[in-house]
Order: structure tokens, then C-alpha cells, then sequence
């Protein structure tokens, strides 16, 4: 059984930094592009990053480049979203997906499994 797991997800202050962690099970990891997507309030989810089976390539929703950055370590399992200088707008939960082949996508269609989500709120 597929599992995908976020974790890091708070409460952070306008300026403030987070960095969520996603764990995959249940399927071979090191064969799965990954994607982060956010869903806030009142709006439809949304892609934020992907990454590429190997962490070779990335892919970043055009207004988040420079504040947020995706890795993987395919030798423990974990994906990771760093975002930094975090505005109110980033508030959301943000889900962890996995899409088996090489490449990431924007598509949150293209994707096969997803985790719970976690929840990032940024306040003052």
C-alpha cells in the first residue's frame, strides 16, 4: 500500500521559514517524480514544486522561484519543500504527491498518489 506522509508543516511568522519533508512507502521511491502542491482556503489546489526521479531536475511555480526549493535524498526517502521569506498568501495546506516515471509536472492530474497534506499557516 502506497503511503506518502508530510511532516513540518506550523505556524510561522511573515519573514519565517519552513521546511516540510514528505515519506514515501510502499512503492519504489528512486522510479517517482515528485510535486508539493498547496490548496489555501477558499481556492483550488495548486501546483508549488516538482522534482525529477534522480533530484536532476526542478520545477517551480513561476512566483515562488528564489523563495522556495524542492530536493529528495533517494538514499533515506524523503522529499523535501524549503520556503523561506513567507508571506500571509502562503497559508494552505500542502500535500506531497508522487508520479511514477522520470520526470515531474505541473498537472496535479499526472500525479497517482498523494499524501494528507499538511497544514502551514503564516501569521503575525
Amino acid at each position: 500500500q502506497v503511503q506518502l506522509v508530510e511532516t513540518g508543516g506550523g505556524m510561522v511568522q511573515p519573514g519565517g521559514s519552513l521546511r516540510l519533508s514528505c515519506a514515501a512507502s510502499g512503492l519504489p521511491f528512486s522510479t517517482f517524480a515528485m510535486g508539493w502542491f498547496r490548496q489555501a482556503p477558499g481556492k483550488e489546489r495548486e501546483f508549488v514544486a516538482a522534482i525529477s526521479w534522480t533530484g536532476g531536475l526542478t520545477y517551480y511555480e513561476d512566483s515562488l522561484k528564489g523563495r522556495f526549493s524542492i530536493s529528495r535524498d533517494n538514499a533515506k526517502n524523503p522529499v523535501y519543500l524549503q520556503m523561506n521569506s513567507l508571506v500571509s498568501e502562503d497559508t494552505g495546506v500542502y500535500y506531497c504527491a508522487a508520479r511514477a516515471g522520470r520526470f515531474g509536472s505541473k498537472r496535479s492530474q499526472e500525479y497517482a498518489y498523494w499524501g494528507q497534506g499538511t497544514q502551514v499557516i503564516v501569521s503575525s
